[in-house]
């Protein structure tokens, strides 16, 4: 027990004995108090003393001390004892024991040292620390419900105290032991909480603070950071004025931190929606009609906001006159129901300006009962705007849209139809054989002489013709039937309805017959004609596509036999078919293989029968049926389009030949090769030829004159030019059945005409053939261009084509085609023919 000096100490100057201040001060005190004097003499008592002693003051006045305790208990009075700790001293009492805690200090009344006892019953003084205890528990147990940690810094014992719960917070055993340091505890302190934390301290350890809180991060026991709330209050202090003694809690506050942090994050979200959304958002006090607004509700307004939100009336007089009744309208009828409505309206501000307006709001009771009614307004100009744009872009889209359709389909039926006929394409002929679609015949036809009246009167008359022929087709063809062009000048007719083979016939001839017609075209009468190939599906289950490719083989025969007719495909001709395309597949081997060699015959100088050179032709070593000639493959070879390989074979071969005799002196003077057409179109021949570095005067190639018109193609023109320019010379095969004619053969010029072995065989037995031989060897000659009289049978016609003034002879009256190994047995040994001698 400790009593403040002021309520005991006198003022300097007072007098030894007990006076009115003393006593008054005595009477203040809440315990018995006993004044007494260095003998141990009883000076003064108040009233509480003598009641607890059970006698009057008055008694008690000038008694020793001593005279009322007991023998053994006269040891702890003053002036014996002087420590101010409190003991329990048994005062003798009328009834017996009287048992006080009693706490004696020395004191001083005026210039006299005296003792001061306070008393109180033990029995009291047990009750009344139960009752602190059971103050403890209760504070114990609410501190640790509210899960607040105590802490306790007695500085002047230097006990610093931690709770279990102050330890539990922080992930520490209820025992562990605490390092209570500032420096020590800081170090778990959040570095960035370092400097509020101490000065929180420091304000307090100054006595600044009597009590004191702050918030700070602090390091758990597992590593991560705890939020923790503290506060102190300072129960003691030295002289000086500054705290000796502290006693506060610490709370966990992290979760209330990670809710504010979060209700921060969503303030600052709603901050920046309303700011990027530029919403205006205001609250209404529906029971005194005051409003409150937003900056950005000034803003949409375009009213400033010095002058503070409008009245009800200045707010409705802002609404655009044709939407203010149904604004106000509807904003009362929201209002009455409570519940939550929206409005959409216009609002003129004060510059003029129009702008639209969207608004939501709803009526609520805030926590003092007042009716409030909360909105928010957002400007919609702009969407408005784009959305009267976009209708009207809606609607050029949707004509755009029409437009396109229209288009799409327009592009559809292009993408399917000739552009020249309006008849379908091949395209959509695929289309109709791939759904499979029920077809009874399908008529492939090709039109005759359709190319010749493109080339020489123009594509314009082309054209017509193309229309003109689409004409017949539909006029021949039933409703139903799909009549298309596939090609330049082909056509399809699939025929749905059944319908017998001699009715497909009988459609074809007829078709065939109409383009017999001849037709009118600028002046002038053109003639087409067609050939048709057709499949007839009967009682076979054949599908569309094979159906097709049957019509095509049967139109391949059609225009294989002359043209201008109708052939029905037949497991027949499909075995023609095959068997040559295995011939041409046996010809495309053969190239790869090298089988096809090269025969020579022999030409002569018709007076002398010197040898004049030899013609080269080729031959077909075929593996298994032996040597063939030329008309076994060359159609085929053609048709495959491989003859510029065998011609490029062929001449490589004899010329290879021609070398080797020139080294070994036979004397043959020069080659001439049969040319094919393809092959003189081909770009590769002139660079082949000039590789091959022939001598000039000693290659010679022999063209059918059926290759050359009157106006001979440019591209024909520059490779003969080219030829000329390398050396080689050009003879013309055949001559007298083809198409060339003086102008051709000037254009042309020609080394060698070949007389047609048609016009040479007749001539021995019709003078008419023999004038027209002559005649021709007379052109020739007028033109300088020499004459070969070929297919030479006797020596009746080597004669007569002497005598005619031909040139050069060759046939089997002087030798037949010989391979190389016999032409060269027969140089060797000198050989020569001989006028009227066997051939040998």
């Amino acid at each position: 027990m400790a009593v403040n000096e002021r309520l005991t100490k006198g003022a300097p100057g007072a007098p030894g004995h007990t006076d009115a201040l003393t006593q008054a001060t005595l009477e203040r005190l809440p315990a018995g108090a006993i004044v007494v004097d260095a003998a141990g003499r009883i000076r003064a008592v108040n009233a509480r003393a003598a009641q607890l002693l059970a006698r009057t003051p008055g008694h008690l006045q000038n008694m020793f001390l001593s005279d009322l305790v007991p023998d053994e208990a006269r040891s702890l009075l003053p002036p014996r004892a002087a420590s101010a700790a409190t003991e329990t001293i048994h005062f003798l009492g009328a009834a017996g024991s009287l048992p006080m805690q009693v706490s004696c200090s020395q004191t001083r009344f005026g210039e006299q040292g005296e003792w001061l006892l306070l008393l109180l019953p033990a029995d009291d003084f047990v009750n009344e620390i139960a009752r602190l205890r059971s103050d403890e528990t209760r504070w114990k147990y609410a501190l640790d419900s509210a899960l607040e940690g105590v802490w306790d810094h007695d500085f002047e014992t230097g006990n610093l105290f931690y709770s279990a719960t102050w330890r539990r917070l922080r992930g520490l055993a209820d025992d562990a032991e605490v390092d209570g340091t500032l420096e020590t505890w800081i170090q778990n302190v959040h570095p960035d909480d370092h400097a509020h934390v101490r000065a929180a301290i420091e304000r307090q350890d100054s006595g600044e603070a009597i009590f004191n809180t702050f918030e700070y991060r602090e390091r758990h026991a597992d590593g991560h950071w705890i939020w923790i709330e503290s506060r102190g209050a300072s129960v003691a202090y030295w002289p000086d004025g500054r705290p000796s003694r502290i006693i506060g809690t610490d709370t966990d506050i992290t979760a209330r931190k990670e809710a504010e942090a979060r209700l921060e994050e969503v303030s600052r979200r709603l901050r920046l929606a309303l700011g990027v959304s530029k919403i205006g958002v205001f609250d209404f006090n529906l029971d005194i009609e005051r409003d409150d607004w937003d900056e950005r509700m000034f803003e949409i307004y375009g009213l400033d906001p010095s002058g503070g939100p409008p009245s009800s009336e200045s707010w409705e007089n802002c609404l655009h006159p044709e939407d203010r009744d149904a604004v106000i309208a509807r904003t009362k009828e929201g209002i009455a129901s409570g519940k939550p409505y929206s409005n959409a309206f216009r609002i003129v501000r004060p510059d003029g300006s129009v702008r639209h307006i969207r608004s939501n709001a709803a009526t609520y009771v805030d926590h003092l009962g007042t009716r409030k009614l909360i909105g928010a307004n957002w400007d919609v100009t702009e969407d408005i705007a784009l959305q009267e744009e976009l209708r009207h872009a809606k609607g050029s889209a949707e004509a755009r849209n029409r437009e396109l359709e229209q288009a799409r389909i327009r592009i559809e039926y292009n993408a399917l139809h000739d552009y020249l006929t309006d008849l379908p394409n091949r395209r959509y002929l695929d289309q109709m054989l791939a759904e499979n679609v029920a077809v009874n015949a399908i008529l492939h036809i090709d039109l005759d002489r359709f190319k010749q009246i493109n080339d020489t009167l123009g594509h314009q008359a082309g054209d017509a013709m193309l229309t003109h022929a689409a004409a017949i087709l539909r006029a021949h063809a039933r409703h139903d039937d799909f009549i298309a062009r596939i090609g330049g000048d082909e056509f399809v007719i699939l025929c749905r309805r059944d319908r017998d083979l001699p009715q497909l016939s009988e459609l074809a001839e007829r078709i065939v017959h109409a383009f017999r017609r001849p037709i009118p075209y600028d002046g002038q009468l053109c003639r087409l004609g067609a050939s048709i190939g057709i499949a007839w599906k009967g009682a076979e289950d054949v599908d569309a596509k094979q159906l097709l490719m049957n019509a095509d083989i049967a139109l391949y025969r059609a225009k294989s036999l002359g043209r201008d007719r109708v052939e029905v495909f037949s497991e027949l001709i499909q075995t023609q078919i095959l068997t040559a395309k295995r011939i041409g597949d046996d010809i495309r081997q053969a190239i790869e293989e090298g089988q096809f060699t090269v025969y020579y015959q022999p030409q002569f100088h018709a007076r002398t029968l010197e040898i004049s050179g030899v013609e080269a032709l080729v031959r077909w070593n075929h593996p298994e049926r032996g040597i063939l000639a030329p008309f076994h493959f060359l159609k085929v070879a053609e048709e495959i389009n491989v003859l510029p390989a065998i011609d490029r074979k062929v001449v490589e071969i004899a010329y290879r030949d021609f070398q080797s005799w020139q080294r070994e002196g036979l004397g043959v003077p020069k080659l001439s090769v049969n040319m094919s057409s393809p092959r003189l179109r081909d770009p590769g021949l002139i660079a082949d030829l000039s590789d091959m570095q022939i001598p000039p005067g000693v290659l010679s190639l022999e063209l059918l004159e059926s290759i050359f018109l009157d106006d001979p193609e440019d591209e024909i023109a520059e490779t003969i030019s080219a030829l000329g320019d390398l050396g080689i010379e050009i003879e013309i095969d055949d001559f007298g059945t083809g198409h060339a004619s003086i102008i051709g053969l000037l254009n042309l010029n020609p080394a060698r005409l070949k007389i047609d072995r048609a016009l040479v065989g007749p001539m021995t037995e019709s003078a008419k053939q023999a004038k027209l031989v002559r005649a021709i060897i007379d052109i020739g000659h007028s033109l300088n261009i020499a004459v070969v009289g070929e297919g030479v049978e006797t020596w009746e016609h080597a004669a007569m084509l002497r005598d005619l003034g031909c040139d050069v002879l060759q046939g089997y009256a002087l030798a037949r085609p010989m391979d190389r190994l016999e032409l060269e047995q027969r140089l060797r040994r000198g050989w020569k023919p001989v006028f009227g001698g066997p051939e040998e």
